[in-house]
């Protein structure tokens, strides 16, 4: 018997888990935030405050994953299993983890950014965590037989991210939320096709897969082509004596490694400035997947920040900032900036680049306006979208889902939307709605054997 249980990501982009039942035994697949409902909170808090499970939980910020409470369903959960290190899906680890006498299992950079997660705001977990190679596999026990679960790697906008396939009696479920296929990653390894179409032939049950950019007639671009829009915009514009300023994922660190390329060859000092950056490189460094490490200074304490953007002011063309606030994320240290709230003064001319895409929710699109209108006020030169996504596009999909072959598809990460666009693209591959493809909520159900 097999149930699959749609808790979060099922409506909204973000706040990703899903519960596998097989006989007695559950597993969880993921377990992320819902950011906006965070951001809210946190302007309109006067003092900030850690937040709490229940505050959370007020916020439908984390998976309201009490439905398996209320089916008796809690003790029976063996594993969580996280498949890349963004908030989006790790991020609520804290927090609900330790509701379960559990596991949770990643590949080392998703848990080291986890560990670092939980250092940063004080927390522990009584679960054990463990490190999953990418490309090789891990038994959990379950009540009656042991579970063979793979961590395939797979490309994105961070490192080490996994399809994670759970092997039951059934047949194959195989968890592929988010992913692109790069066969030219800067850092990493390219997609594990072959396992993939091994998968395939040994039968795959239920494919639980990434909707974000189903609607979108197109192949994603490889992050190689991210790194020719950086090149194009660092060394071919006029910029000898203005200072450069690049924002862009924390965790993107292929893109951050393109960056410290291109700021190498204009003879610059990369400085990476925010705590976000910090965090997310330095645990990229422990595991030596930062090349460019000795090439960056990481700032990330007020006073050094600072001091540092002083030194900046003073010599605008020796160095190039790498920030946080790609989003217009308030407080982000180029929202600081924007305002003029650190010891640093934009001038016209100077560059601001946005390697990144905004992500399309009213929050956000509300803040990088805002944004956007100071720098311009200001004189600077604003490079918008020098980007190329980490998700699948319909065309990616296609060749997905034909070279998977499964028997059920479940669309996952995004609005009604976004899921109805990838039911429809099933649909031309012969799947029928309701029957092979299942377009589901936050907190419903479904038994397939």
């Amino acid at each position: 018997m097999i149930k699959i249980f749609t808790i979060g990501g099922y409506g909204e982009v973000g706040k990703n888990m899903t519960a596998v039942q097989v006989d007695d035994d559950v597993f969880l697949f993921d377990c992320g935030l819902f950011l906006p409902p965070i951001v809210e909170m946190q302007e309109s808090e006067v003092k900030k405050e850690k937040p709490t499970e229940r505050k959370l939980r007020s916020i439908a910020a984390i998976p309201n994953d009490l439905i398996l409470e209320n089916l008796g369903l809690r003790d029976k959960v063996r594993a969580i299993m996280v498949s890349h290190a963004h908030l989006d899906h790790i991020g609520a680890i804290p927090y609900i983890a330790p509701r379960y006498n559990a596991e949770v299992l990643g590949t080392p950079y998703s848990i080291e950014v986890l560990k670092a997660i939980m250092a940063d705001n004080s927390q522990t977990i009584k679960n054990k965590i463990i490190a999953i190679t990418p490309n090789s596999s891990y038994t959990v026990k379950g009540k009656h037989r042991d579970y063979k679960i793979e961590f395939i790697n797979v490309t994105h906008s961070t490192l080490q991210t996994a399809m994670i396939a759970l092997h039951t009696p059934a047949g194959v479920v195989l968890y592929a939320n988010d992913f692109k296929f790069d066969n030219s990653p800067i850092v990493g390894k390219k997609p594990n096709y072959e396992r993939l179409k091994e998968l395939a032939k040994e039968g795959v049950l239920a494919l639980i897969v990434d909707s974000l950019y189903a609607g979108d007639e197109r192949k994603t671009a490889s992050e190689k082509i991210a790194r020719g829009l950086l090149e194009d915009v660092m060394l071919t514009t006029t910029n000898e004596d203005a200072c450069i300023v690049i924002t862009t994922f924390s965790s993107h660190i292929a893109r951050l490694k393109s960056i410290v390329d291109f700021s190498k060859q204009l003879g610059r000092k990369t400085l990476f400035i925010g705590r976000s950056l910090g965090k997310y490189v330095n645990a990229a460094s422990r595991l030596n997947l930062a090349p460019f490490i000795n090439d960056v200074s990481i700032i990330t304490y007020r006073n050094q920040v600072e001091k540092v953007l002083k030194m900046v002011e003073k010599n605008r063309d020796k160095f190039l900032i790498v920030c946080t606030g790609h989003q217009g994320e308030p407080g982000s240290v180029l929202d600081r900036l924007s305002r003029g709230k650190l010891p640093f003064q934009f001038m016209p001319q100077d560059h601001v680049i946005f390697s990144s895409k905004t992500i399309p929710t009213p929050v956000n699109i509300a803040a990088k306006k805002q944004l956007e209108q100071r720098l311009k006020f200001q004189g600077v030169r604003i490079f918008d979208n020098v980007h190329v996504s980490g998700h699948a596009g319909r065309e990616d999909l296609r060749d997905f889902i034909n070279m998977i072959n499964p028997e059920h598809i479940f669309p996952a990460h995004g609005d009604l939307q976004k899921m109805n666009a990838l039911a429809e693209l099933a649909t031309e591959l012969g799947y029928k709605i309701g029957k092979e493809v299942h377009v589901m909520q936050d907190g419903q159900k479904i038994q397939l054997r």
